[in-house]
């Protein structure tokens, strides 16, 4: 059934390659040609999410009844402002990898994108794990890791705005090494076109308010386990009592933290889609958004 899928998308982007009724490139300076673009692509939208409606494993779980106008109004109105997305999900969800499967278009289209992990704003814990001699002893020991308390979000809002409206950032650094040490303005974020933030506290307070497009990636919880089970041995070192410890502290941290956001997301995607045929509807989308006459 997959191989009918891909051959579908294929489909699409020689059709779409190939045809000879295209619209001149509109003029983005002026309203009117923003307009004619927004209503070109929400008719494009409207047809990608009516051919995934009908493959096997569609990536689309759902999506908001208003956000496409919503966002053609938002192109219209605000042009020179950066398009932020935020990706949100549950630990394990599919989230990370998704990201990198948008990289890799991203690398072969040469687009003008930038993703940015929240996971760099976690809070500096270098003190806390000295004193108890360990994150699983922190952790033990009540310190609540997912909570928007233990985010630098103040940090991170002040960062996304400026991304927003152009400005280049250096962004914390956590380090994964078992240490807890935050190294502060140490990654260089560049203000792209467009911004991918991606992590649970992307959704965090306020932060949502941000984001153009906000997206929840949702997986089967069985899967979710088996991910994080796999990742705590392979990635992390983690003992079989400590990998079991924390998978029970994120069931709960990401009901309470992490779920929330889903109700206001704008699209749901399926976290355990093929990604084969993820990256073709990036490639149809990348085709449509760029496939002007003139």
């Amino acid at each position: 059934m997959f191989e009918d899928d891909k051959n579908g998308i294929y489909h699409l982007i020689e059709k779409e390659l190939n045809s000879t009724d295209k619209i001149l490139k509109p003029d983005f300076t002026q309203k009117t040609g923003r307009e004619l673009l927004a209503f070109y692509l929400q008719s494009k939208f409207k047809q990608v999410l009516s051919y995934d409606s009908k493959v096997k494993e569609p990536i689309f779980i759902d999506v908001k009844y208003d956000f496409i106008q919503k966002f053609s109004r938002r192109l219209i109105s605000n042009p020179s402002k950066r398009i932020m997305i935020g990706i949100t999900g549950e630990s394990a969800s599919g989230k990370s990898t998704i990201c990198k499967e948008i990289s890799n278009v991203i690398k072969r289209f040469n687009m003008p994108v930038t993703i940015l992990t929240t996971d760099n704003y976690f809070n500096d814990i270098s003190e806390l794990i000295k004193i108890y001699g360990s994150f699983d002893a922190l952790r033990d020991n009540g310190y609540d890791v997912d909570s928007p308390e233990s985010f630098q979000l103040d940090i991170l809002r002040e960062d996304l705005n400026k991304i927003s409206q152009g400005e280049d950032v250096y962004s914390p650094e956590y380090l994964p090494n078992g240490t807890g040490v935050s190294i502060p303005h140490s990654k260089f974020v560049p203000s792209n076109k467009i911004v991918i933030v991606e992590g649970m506290a992307s959704m965090y307070k306020d932060l949502k308010d941000i984001f153009d497009i906000k997206v929840y990636v949702e997986t089967d919880l069985d899967i979710r386990r088996d991910r994080f089970m796999t990742r705590a041995y392979t990635e992390r070192n983690q003992d079989l009592e400590n990998a079991k410890k924390h998978w029970d502290y994120i069931l709960v941290a990401g009901e309470k933290y992490v779920k929330p956001a889903r109700e206001e997301a704008d699209i749901i995607l399926n976290g355990d889609s093929n990604l084969l045929y993820f990256s073709q509807i990036l490639e149809y989308i990348h085709t449509i958004t760029n496939n002007f006459e003139g």
